[in-house]
């Protein structure tokens, strides 16, 4: 999916309940405030035991053990907020010339 998708929001929470890993690509140096409740892990359980997270205005069941959350990027050096740092897990993988040659 890319940021820009219609119904962004419900398609995370339909994969947050089934349990499907949802890739964004393409993202820019601003991210949706939509996907904060992701980023930030921000499920909690219901006194029945079911883990739980509010995304937009909807809840939906979270299902931790199988729901992961990529994003990538084809800026090959993203400034982005401390604030979104705080929220992310960075890996750079991009090819230099001297990675080539080694």
């Amino acid at each position: 999916m890319k940021q820009t998708t219609p119904n962004l929001q419900r398609t995370l929470g339909q994969a947050c309940s089934s349990g499907k890993p949802v890739l964004i690509e393409d993202v820019e140096e601003f991210l949706d405030p939509g996907l904060d409740p992701i980023l930030l892990k921000s499920a909690y359980k219901t006194e029945g035991g079911i883990m739980q997270i509010r995304i937009g205005d909807q809840i939906y069941d979270y299902d931790d053990k199988f729901f992961r959350f990529y994003m990538t990027s084809k800026m090959p050096n993203p400034h982005y907020l401390p604030e979104t740092f705080i929220k992310l897990t960075i890996i750079n993988f991009t090819v230099t010339f001297m990675g080539l040659e080694e």
